[in-house]
């Protein structure tokens, strides 16, 4: 453990519809911090969720606003009509269910030598079914001083992993660090399990559905409505499996990495205002390069509190 402080295009001949509504067992840490003793390894196998789970759930809240995000490419009036015949046929949707979902957020590093059993561990969680668990595993840019500069960190995943230690009074970030629900959880190889069941046997107390449609010009056409209290926030993670990585400088030096459920695009949060709105700035992005079958989308809610309400993953539409 380590720490530290559609688009519509009209062609000749068709209508284009785009869019529908350790080498060595020990922590490297700054000079001003005390190691860490809890550092550990262990062994799992590589698994990815392949499957997709789509439930529909009801939850009513007294304070609950209905908001709906729409992300999609401007349109004109003669696209739609040409267009809506195709929508179900080019778009798949997914509900949350009534029960509540938990999520867990992996807070990892490539420059980190103890991180690679956490990878390999929640890599293993995708049989455990996303109508129970929603893995995202968020790099941070805090050792790329180390030697070697992580491709999939980003400044954003480390404010976020700042805020939520703070939450619970701390100012102190490490990796792995795993929470669930919002909450850290310390003891995660024997302990997630037993938070999962606990959280999916809570009542769902927001509910989210999508609308996905087909990857158009590096963008992912998605249409969101989501049923939440108004003190919570939106979040949309875009995530990608099967990533590897030959590490040739820090800690993991001539170490090949594997990633499963590592978050590529990220926007967030999105606050419900007066009028139960959400206002999306934008669509999430696809990696260049990334294959379209290795990408998943995922929502939750979240309250002021930290708390998770629910959360919502799915495959893209293929």
């Amino acid at each position: 453990m380590r720490w530290a402080v559609s688009a519509c295009r009209h062609g000749s001949s068709a209508t284009d519809w785009a869019a529908v509504p350790v080498p060595r067992s020990r922590c490297c840490l700054p000079r001003r911090l005390s190691r860490c003793s809890r550092c550990s390894r262990s062994e799992s196998g590589i698994c990815k969720d392949c499957q997709s789970r789509q439930t529909k759930g009801h939850v009513t809240s007294p304070g609950a606003a209905m908001s709906r995000l729409v992300l999609l490419l401007p349109l004109t009036a003669s696209c739609l009509l040409a267009a809506g015949a195709a929508q179900a046929a080019m778009s798949c949707r997914a509900e949350s269910p009534a029960h509540t979902v938990a999520l867990l957020e992996l807070y990892t590093s490539e420059g980190c030598n103890s991180c690679p059993p956490a990878d390999r561990f929640v890599s293993n969680l995708g049989s455990m079914g996303r109508d129970k668990l929603v893995p995202l595993s968020l790099h941070v840019d805090y050792w790329d001083y180390i030697g070697w500069k992580d491709v999939y960190a980003k400044p954003a995943f480390t404010e976020r992993q700042r805020w939520l230690t703070g939450l619970a009074g701390s100012r102190t970030v490490y990796t792995p660090q795993i929470f669930v629900g919002g909450a850290e959880q310390r003891g995660w190889r024997g302990g997630v399990s037993n938070q999962v069941r606990r959280t999916n046997a809570q009542p769902a107390q927001a509910r989210i559905s999508m609308t996905i449609g087909r990857v158009s010009a590096n963008t992912l056409p998605l249409v969101i409505d989501a049923q939440a209290p108004r003190d919570s926030k939106l979040f949309v993670a875009l995530y990608e499996n099967g990533l590897t990585s030959e590490v040739k400088a820090g800690e993991n030096r001539g170490v090949t990495l594997k990633h499963d459920y590592v978050v590529r695009d990220w926007i967030g949060p999105l606050a419900i205002n007066a009028e139960g709105r959400l206002a999306m700035p934008r669509m999430p992005v696809i990696p260049d390069g990334a294959v379209p079958a290795k990408l998943g989308i995922a929502a939750f809610v979240q309250d002021a509190r930290g708390t998770v309400l629910q959360v919502l993953a799915a495959d893209l539409c293929l």
